[in-house]
């Protein structure tokens, strides 16, 4: 039996909410539970195994029918609480109950608990005030990625490949060249790298012409990543006219974004990678959002086929202990993290096993 590697009693955002529309279920897997995804009544979104079992089939090949998910195989009909309601001349109310997941659509994306549903506490969804704010635009897109999860947070959490891996967007030289701090607060992690009186690189000098400014003057950079479990990383970016304050300079002085990443185990070596930017700074501009929705989905392509070589890599030397550096520290702190949380419900499941085993456990007699 392998090695649990994520959390499963935690929200990921599943997909986003124009993915499940219609009639036309979903089917994904998430942190190795296959899931289909449908509307039911009034639109809701629901949640269940990707199972039929009558015969097995995916139930997310079938269409929804009068707020129940219809098999695509036999006509079985199946309900957002797992049970079977009807099928066409039989009595299948008998059948066993499947599994049904706790989900929320919430911010645009649809969120899943792939856990334990009576633990699911809708107050965990992390607050997105770009998402509610008319002061902010966001765009994004999706990938799927053939990768263990805990590799795009070491990406995401360590910016220095961008020297390399982003030359011709965002990267330069000053990035790995300044230093980075990393602090852990709690179940965060944040490391911060600033950049003081360099040249913005391309994408930061069309931002920077997006919000009316000269591109062609000093800046002040910072890149800032956020971590939170079990897995989202949130980086606040931009640069500013120098002297005017960096991070914290008025909005009419810098071009700044937050880049919103949801990366969402599907297996242990592969991912479905939420990704996009929100800013604070013309947001009615629609064009503007397409025009940076397009460069960022570029520059998240060039980390695709590194990640995927990268795991390659990985699976081939499997005894191979990698290096860690200073610039690793994000990484290293966000994947502590991540393991005591995985004790933690690892735990919890084997006292709930014993007690359950005991419990059941038959009555001793004893003669005197």
């Amino acid at each position: 039996m392998s090695k649990q590697t994520f959390p499963k009693n935690a929200w990921y955002v599943a997909a986003m909410s124009e993915e499940v529309a219609g009639s036309k279920p979903l089917g994904r897997k998430i942190c190795g539970e296959s899931i289909a995804f449908y509307r039911s009544l009034d639109n809701e979104i629901a949640a269940v195994l990707d199972f039929c079992p009558h015969r097995g089939a995916a139930l997310s090949l079938g269409y929804v029918e009068d707020g129940l998910l219809v098999c695509g195989y036999h006509g079985l009909k199946m309900g957002a609480d797992g049970k079977t309601k009807e099928m066409p001349l039989q009595r299948v109310k008998g059948f066993p109950c499947m599994k049904s997941y706790a989900v929320e659509e919430r911010y645009g994306f649809i969120w899943v608990w792939p856990g334990d549903q009576s633990q699911a506490d809708k107050s965990l969804i992390p607050h997105l005030e770009w998402a509610v704010s008319p002061e902010w635009a966001y765009g994004g897109g999706l990938y799927h990625i053939n990768c263990d999860y805990r590799l795009m947070v070491d990406n995401l959490m360590d910016l220095t490949h961008e020297t390399y891996v982003h030359a011709s967007s965002i990267g330069q030289k000053e990035i790995d060249e300044s230093p980075v701090s990393t602090k852990v607060d709690g179940d965060k992690v944040i490391t911060s790298r600033f950049m003081e009186n360099i040249m913005a690189p391309p994408f930061w000098k069309a931002a920077l012409r997006g919000n009316g400014l000269a591109d062609d003057v000093l800046v002040d950079r910072w890149q800032i990543c956020r971590f939170s479990p079990p897995s989202h990383v949130m980086i606040d970016v931009g640069v500013a006219h120098a002297g005017n304050g960096g991070f914290e300079a008025p909005g009419d002085k810098k071009a700044s974004s937050t880049v919103v990443d949801f990366i969402t185990p599907e297996t242990e070596t592969s991912i479905w990678y939420f990704w996009g930017m929100a800013r604070n700074f013309k947001p009615e501009d629609q064009a503007l959002t397409d025009t940076i929705r397009e460069g960022q989905g570029k520059i998240f392509a060039e980390d695709l086929e590194v990640l995927e070589r990268q795991q390659q890599n990985l699976l081939a030397f499997p005894d191979y202990d990698l290096l860690k550096l200073d610039i690793d520290a994000g990484g290293v702190q966000s994947r502590r993290i991540i393991d005591r949380i995985i004790a933690k419900e690892q735990l919890t499941k084997e006292q709930g096993n014993t007690s359950k085993t005991q419990a059941d456990a038959p009555l001793q007699t004893v003669s005197f």
